[in-house]
């Protein structure tokens, strides 16, 4: 009988078994007990706090079913933590089996009572909402990730019926339920010795002939976006496969298998895995409450969404901040609460001591297009003023540009009130929304199509929101704009993740995040199967 198996039916379910061999009943009421409980919980002054409000009353330990089918809902929840890509060894199942099987007196009894519930904490804590601290791994990890306190979990387990608080632990989104299905059918991959041969990087495009067209076609035939054939000739319905590929990956549908293809279409079934993992955390970081209607961007894919009851009901290309530590954008959630149409572009102080001090003390005509202004926000007469005394500590002037066609912002931008100063906006630089990575802004989330963007809010509003929209547009003045109802948003990364026909999708890791919560995982004990492929 395996450890899991002895735990389920173990004697220390109903006694405690004592040396002699005969069973000792157990009283979970007496001090001896509820000493060992305050002792072992002392480091954990939650739960510590919740035993003692409670009298002591066992949670898992008494001699009554309910108490048995906890312990057996934990046991089998700790025992299939791999499913979740959890890390497993922190909560040592078969350490607590052991304890259990070795129990020789009450005092034992209330050791294990509290170790179970510390055990049972961790592992519902880590399920719900990560096992890593995203703080803690990068500077652009601002999320706040909502946590219950430890004396919750125990009382709503409790409060439940046998294992159905553990089944409502993991996060109950359609995409965490399918990135679990992606991880398993990518596990399984692994076991088969993954997509087989590599392609060499080189160029490869319709009629193109040889070995290396065939080793992209096997490829390709693996990863299921092929049927089996071995014709060597780079044909149309290769060429239909490579688009399918290319879209998958966030790469220009071209139908060329050029070097940017080939290193996505090489990387190993291992790479995906890992993406998966890691999605399977952010997942878990984010709101158990979305929003019926949210905004969600995943920098990650450059795009930004409007959701509707779980659809996508609006999507445009995004551009995102530079990869340089002062640029990135960062991740969080917030409201968003109104748009700005026509508006000004309060110039950010980094901005202006970094980029445009040093063009006003060579020439105090520079960057004329925008206006500097006093702390009373009166214009300042750039004559006048020597800039050389100034010092990006110093500098006492603000900066704004007018609304306008050339401004910065373009002519909208969408507010969720942040201590980022992060937003939604237009652009006049539109051409940068043709590129496949899409990395530009100083951190700010610029859209493809904002005057769209703005139709679909206001749409549940307006009765003709594209006419009430350019009404306002065409005055020139800056105009606030509130929204009735305030919309979530959700500013993502997300390198793997299942599309709203259930295909799969793989980003590049531009910002290099998703190997440092990788990193931090395995160091938190989260390990792949061993074989690469």
């Amino acid at each position: 009988m395996s450890f899991v198996s002895r735990a389920r039916s173990s004697v220390f379910a109903i006694a405690l078994l004592a040396a002699s061999g005969s069973f000792v009943q157990a009283d979970t009421s007496g001090t001896a007990f509820q000493m060992a409980v305050a002792e072992s919980t002392s480091a954990n002054p939650v739960i510590a706090e919740y035993y003692r409000t409670n009298g002591f009353e066992p949670i898992w330990v008494a001699d009554t079913p309910v108490h048995a089918a906890r312990r057996a809902a934990l046991i089998d929840a700790l025992s299939t933590t791999d499913r979740h890509g959890l890390p497993g060894a922190r909560y040592d199942v078969h350490d607590l089996i052991m304890k259990m099987e070795n129990a020789r007196s009450t005092r034992d009894l209330g050791q294990i009572e509290a170790e179970l519930s510390r055990v049972f904490v961790k592992y519902a804590s880590d399920l719900q909402s990560g096992s890593v601290r995203p703080a803690q791994i990068d500077a652009g990890l601002v999320r706040e990730v909502e946590r219950r306190a430890a004396d919750e979990h125990l009382r709503q387990l409790v409060s439940s019926e046998g294992a159905a608080y553990f089944r409502a632990l993991m996060p109950q989104s359609r995409q965490y339920i399918a990135l679990m299905k992606q991880k398993k059918a990518l596990e399984a991959l692994i076991a088969q010795g993954g997509w087989g041969e590599t392609v060499p990087v080189t160029k490869l495009e319709l009629g193109d002939t040889g070995a290396n067209v065939i080793k992209l076609r096997n490829r390709l035939v693996a990863m299921g976006y092929l049927k089996p054939t071995a014709s060597p000739i780079y044909d149309d319905e290769l060429l239909g496969a490579v688009q399918a590929f290319q879209i998958a990956h966030g790469l220009e549908p071209d139908g060329v298998a050029g070097k940017g293809t080939i290193t996505e279409v090489n990387r190993p079934v291992s790479d995906r895995l890992k993406a998966v993992y890691v999605a399977l955390e952010r997942e878990r970081w984010l709101p158990e409450e979305r929003g019926e209607r949210h905004i969600l961007v995943n920098q990650a894919d450059f795009s930004a969404k409007i959701v509707d009851d779980g659809q996508v009901t609006f999507e445009t290309r995004a551009v995102i901040g530079k990869n340089t530590h002062d640029r990135r954008s960062p991740e969080f959630s917030d409201v968003m609460e109104h748009m700005v149409i026509n508006p000004s572009w309060y110039v950010p102080r980094s901005i202006i001591t970094k980029e445009y001090l040093p063009k006003l003390r060579a020439n105090p005509n520079a960057v004329g297009h925008i206006q500097i202004t006093d702390r009373q926000g009166r214009q300042v007469n750039r004559g006048a003023v020597d800039f050389n005394q100034f010092t990006a500590r110093n500098f006492p002037f603000s900066m704004r540009q007018p609304p306008s066609k050339s401004n910065a912002l373009g002519l909208v931008k969408f507010m969720f009130p942040n201590k980022y100063n992060i937003y939604l906006h237009d652009t006049p630089q539109k051409s940068l929304f043709s590129r496949e990575v899409r990395a530009f802004s100083h951190g700010c989330i610029r859209l493809a199509q904002p005057f769209e963007f703005a139709y679909a809010l206001l749409a549940k509003q307006e009765e003709n929101p594209k006419a009430f929209f350019h009404r306002v547009l065409n005055t020139g003045k800056e105009t606030t704009v509130k929204l009735d109802k305030k919309v979530p948003v959700h500013l993502i990364y997300r390198t793997a993740y299942i599309g709203p026909k259930g295909e799969v999708q793989y980003r590049r890791d531009v910002y290099d995040r998703d190997r440092k919560i990788w990193e931090a995982l395995q160091k938190a004990g989260v390990a792949l199967p061993d074989v690469q492929g």
